[in-house]
């Protein structure tokens, strides 16, 4: 298995080195070079293994042997090793057409523990492996942050950083990165939304020269192997689900601004994961759903919502699936990223949108029908969303006949988000570790959006 970019400027890479690049270097997102076919007999011989197991066996189709298998696995039992429930990512059924796959068990209560734990243990790994520093400079909407900070938090050989919007998170969110006062962890909190944050990540991923020097990793989806571990719980909950009723082909409905986690499910119908319909949840910041229904990528106004982690308007995962809907050309790739960054907008060729429209279905959730939905439900099934997932109900009801089964992703613990649910009104009960949260104090460096700015802080903070 070699990996590449979508921009085809790479020279072919193998497992460790894609996962170290993390940005590719041409400025394209890694891919691997084929994806893999899983054949249905082997679909149902994995149909009773474990979530650790399955991610073994998912994992191994892409590494190339690069990691010894015994390493693999013990990596894989330590990563969720801290999970709340047995099953990892456990299954919720509403009724037999509509289904909650739970991925908030994690340390910081949110699914991004469930790549990110692992992608931690992964670096600290190579670190070892390798005797380099790795200095890690991600952006966050809210729970990658807390994810990945937990995940490296006192572990030797590596440094983070974390970018988040200043006062544009939850506040249980904004507690869980900055209440964290290791000597390896740095807040920055920006004057701004997230995409300027996450604007700042790329530019800072695309200077080869800064990058070397630092030896920067990413742990955003645009790293490729968070976009792999993501891809294991679509086939756990296939397998769950299938476990109770006959099922032919499911119906996934998924919270996203970023298209990673979407992305994720997209890779696993590729490999074979008899997925019908993926739907696209998404809420005021809208840009996919206009994808999706219009061909037509261009950023709006930000706004604000109850959903803050979808508080996206430009999607880094975009691109990957940009080279795959244009037959894998990266030149076409390239052109349209360029024309992207010099016009601020994309218009998806019309012969293109019968496709986009048969892997994709979306729907854009606004702020009534979020808390409509979630008292709904709360009401009708004794069941309590977050805002996020609550979007993602809401595309299910939207977008999915009753006579299919579908699974939404329950994407993070209806606590973190208690300003949201305060207005319907609802309280939701604290799990201690976040109650406990509000009595520390905090540790974040506060500053203007300015690249400038930013880089002197990583050039004061980072060990080279």
């Amino acid at each position: 298995m070699d990996f590449i970019s979508t921009r085809g400027k790479i020279q072919k890479v193998g497992f460790i080195d894609a996962f170290l690049m993390g940005l590719a270097d041409d400025g394209g997102l890694i891919i691997p070079e084929h994806i893999p076919v899983v054949p249905q007999d082997q679909l149902k011989a994995w149909e009773q293994l474990s979530y650790q197991d399955l991610m073994f066996e998912i994992f191994s189709l892409y590494t190339n042997g690069e990691i010894p298998d015994e390493d693999l696995k013990a990596l894989i039992q330590d990563s969720y090793a801290t999970f709340r429930s047995p099953d990892v990512t456990p299954i919720h059924t509403i009724n037999p057409s509509l289904h909650i796959l739970e991925l908030f068990h994690g340390p910081t209560f949110a699914f991004k523990d469930v790549a990110l734990q692992f992608i931690g243990n992964l670096y600290s790994y190579v670190s070892k492996k390798q005797g380099k520093i790795i200095n890690i400079l991600g952006a966050t909407s809210g729970d990658t942050g807390a994810a990945a900070i937990q995940g490296v938090r006192g572990k030797e050989g590596i440094q983070i950083c974390i970018l988040h919007p200043h006062q544009k998170v939850s506040k249980v969110q904004e507690l869980q990165m900055t209440t964290v006062h290791d000597d390896n962890v740095l807040n920055l909190s920006v004057e701004g939304n997230f995409d300027d944050c996450q604007r700042v990540i790329k530019e800072l991923f695309a200077d080869i020269e800064f990058k070397n020097k630092y030896h920067l990793r990413a742990i955003n989806s645009i790293n490729f192997v968070r976009i792999l571990a993501q891809t294991v719980y679509y086939f756990y909950a296939y397998f769950q689900v299938k476990k109770n009723q006959q099922l032919n082909s499911i119906d996934f409905s998924v919270p996203t601004g970023n298209f990673g986690n979407i992305f994720s499910g997209y890779l696993a119908k590729q490999m074979g994961l008899p997925i019908r319909k993926l739907i696209l949840a998404t809420n005021e910041n809208n840009i996919l759903e206009r994808f999706v229904k219009e061909g037509i990528y261009m950023p709006g106004d930000f706004l604000t919502t109850y959903s803050p982690s979808m508080d996206i308007q430009i999607a880094s995962n975009f691109e990957r699936y940009l080279y795959y809907l244009n037959g894998k050309d990266s030149g076409k790739v390239s052109e349209l990223m360029g024309e992207f960054q010099k016009e601020g907008k994309l218009v998806i060729d019309p012969a293109q949108m019968p496709q986009v429209q048969s892997d994709f279905d979306a729907h854009g959730v606004k702020g009534a029908e979020c808390l409509q939905i979630i008292e709904k439900y709360n009401k009708e099934s004794g069941y309590l969303l977050d805002p996020h997932t609550a979007c993602g109900v809401a595309a299910y009801e939207a977008c999915s006949d009753n006579q299919e089964v579908c699974v939404v992703f329950a994407t993070a613990h209806p606590a973190k988000f208690n300003e949201a649910l305060a207005l319907i009104p609802i309280e939701p009960q604290f799990p201690k570790e976040i109650k406990g949260l509000f009595d520390q104090p905090q540790y974040q460096t506060v500053l203007d959006y300015s690249k400038e700015e930013i880089v002197r802080q990583l050039e004061a903070f980072y060990k080279i």
